[in-house]
C-alpha cells in the first residue's frame, strides 16, 4: 500500500508534465498553422490582383489594393506610383497589349510579403510609351515583392527585363556618339 501512496503522486506529476508540454506544443502548431493560412490567404490575394489587372477590372482591382498603395518600380524608385497612376497605366497597356497575359510562375510568402516571379505576354497592336505598333509578340519576365496589411497590397516593388522588353518592340541599344 505504501508503494502504491509514492506511485500515484509520481504519476500524478508525470501525466501534468506531459501534459503541459502538450499544451505548450498544441499552442505552437496552432500558431504555425494560423501563420500558413494567412500566407495562403496572402498568395491567394496577389493572384486575385494580378487577375484584376490583367482583365482590366479596376473595381476588383481596387478591392485588394489599398488606397495608399504604392508601386516601386525598379524597386529602388525614390517615387513610388500611386495605386490611381497604376490603374492609368493598366489602361494604357490594355490599349497597347490587348491580349496580355501573366503567367505567374512562382509565389513564395513569409509573414505580411509575397513574393512572385512572372511572365508576362502579348501582342504590341498599340502605341506603347511612344513607341507605335509593331504586331510583335512580346514576353518578359519579371520579379514582384508585394506587402500586405489589414487584407489589402500596400506596396509593390518589381524588378523586370526592361531592356528585353524594349528590343522585342524593335528598339535597339547603341553606344552614345562622343562629342568631338
Amino acid at each position: 500500500m505504501k508503494k502504491l501512496s509514492m506511485i500515484l503522486p509520481m504519476a500524478l506529476i508525470l501525466c501534468f508534465i506531459v501534459g503541459c508540454q502538450d499544451k505548450e506544443a498544441m499552442a505552437e502548431l496552432e500558431e504555425f498553422r494560423a501563420q500558413a493560412e494567412l500566407e495562403e490567404q496572402n498568395k491567394g490575394l496577389v493572384k486575385r490582383m494580378y487577375e484584376a489587372f490583367e482583365k482590366g477590372d479596376f473595381e476588383a482591382y481596387k478591392e485588394v489594393v489599398a488606397p495608399e498603395y504604392a508601386w516601386y518600380l525598379p524597386s529602388r524608385s525614390t517615387k513610388p506610383i500611386s495605386r490611381e497612376e497604376t490603374i492609368e497605366f493598366g489602361k494604357m497597356l490594355r490599349n497597347a497589349f490587348p491580349d496580355f497575359a501573366y503567367s505567374i510562375e512562382e509565389l513564395i510568402a513569409e509573414d505580411d510579403i509575397v513574393i512572385s516571379r512572372f511572365i508576362f505576354t502579348g501582342t504590341h497592336e498599340g502605341e506603347f510609351q511612344g513607341i507605335p505598333a509593331t504586331g510583335n509578340k512580346v514576353e518578359m519576365s519579371g520579379f514582384m515583392m508585394t506587402r500586405i496589411e489589414n487584407g489589402k497590397i500596400v506596396e509593390d516593388k518589381e524588378e523586370y527585363d526592361g531592356l528585353g522588353f524594349m528590343q522585342q518592340l524593335g528598339m535597339e541599344l547603341k553606344p552614345k556618339e562622343v562629342k568631338k
